[in-house]
């Protein structure tokens, strides 16, 4: 688990142009909610936001968000984009139980080289970029890391062959395939057969005509 402070400030500001005048001075509007307690509008500076997902859990880190004196265990539960520029414009933050079990996408790195795909002119695929998993906040893992060196051009590695750590439960369909091998398949030339068979065709008389009288 990978956890860090952030603080944030109690927002009063509704609607569009506060946000926007938010946004332009450098802060990001968010709210933050969870069970048993109100929801709490407040804003981050963009900059300590950034610095706060640059570990290696990145959006998966736990956060030990500050507002106005009070410290919130949270996780990042969506953050809206700009459509074009796609910064930032809006994060949800969600109050967590450290001790109860939280649904959160982890995400998969492929590690190594695989030799004898690469000899076959095969190529890795990965087939998803992200596990989802069940864990508390404190067993949340920050990847996933696969090595594909011993993979061969018929291999799959599906969900069930992950390795879970302990305390985290893999969701989803057990044999869905995590990384696979793309193979492209070689274009045989066929002999081209001989026009003709040997002792055909040159050497048959022709046909005698019909006699008339």
């Amino acid at each position: 688990m990978s956890q860090t402070t952030l603080v944030a400030t109690p927002r009063t500001g509704k609607g569009t142009p506060a946000a926007r005048r938010l946004r332009l001075e450098g802060h990001i509007p968010g709210v933050l909610y969870g069970r048993g307690m109100e929801p709490i509008k407040v804003t981050v500076e963009r900059r300590e936001f950034r610095m706060a997902l640059s570990g290696p859990a990145g959006v998966n880190t736990v956060l030990a968000l500050q507002v106005g004196g009070t410290s919130y265990p949270a996780v990042i539960k969506e953050m809206q984009r700009h459509p074009i520029r796609r910064t930032v414009n809006h994060i949800d933050f969600f109050q967590v139980n450290m001790n109860e079990e939280i649904t959160v996408h982890i995400a998969v790195r492929l590690e190594g080289e695989s030799k004898a795909v690469a000899a076959m002119g095969g190529l890795i695929d990965p087939a998803v970029d992200t596990l989802e998993v069940s864990c508390t906040p404190t067993d949340m893992p920050n990847e996933f890391v696969i090595d594909i060196t011993d993979m061969q051009p018929d291999t799959v590695i599906r969900l069930s062959d992950i390795p879970m750590p302990k305390g985290v439960t893999a969701l989803g369909d057990p044999d869905m395939p995590v990384v696979t091998v793309l193979t492209t398949a070689a274009e045989v030339e066929e002999p081209v057969a001989a026009e003709t068979e040997e002792g055909e065709g040159e050497g048959d008389a022709a046909a005698p005509a019909e006699a008339t009288e």
